[in-house]
């Protein structure tokens, strides 16, 4: 049988986590890609045209538009001919 003290007990609020915002982020990692096409004088059509992603895409990415998964990190190096971890050399702030 309860007791009346366990009618007085109240539910745990469940806790909300707030969203991270990785804009700076993804606008520094999109710099770096840019910069990395240029030097090697390659357009966003010819990237494209050597991997799996969409030439509108990669300029999103490029202006920090679009959040890049692991999977989108391997078809742009394949389009930049380059080691995936290149990608990732730069300086975070």
């Amino acid at each position: 049988m309860l007791n009346d003290q366990s009618s007085s007990i109240k539910p745990m609020k469940k806790k909300t986590k707030t969203k991270k915002d990785y804009t700076k982020l993804k606008q520094q990692f999109g710099a770096h890609l840019q910069k990395i096409r240029q030097d090697k004088g390659l357009s966003l059509r010819e990237v494209a045209q050597n991997c799996d992603l969409d030439d509108s895409n990669i300029s999103k990415m490029e202006h920090g538009r679009f959040n890049v998964q692991i999977s989108t990190i391997y078809e742009l190096a394949k389009g930049l001919n380059l080691h995936p971890a290149d990608l990732l050399k730069y300086d975070f702030e």
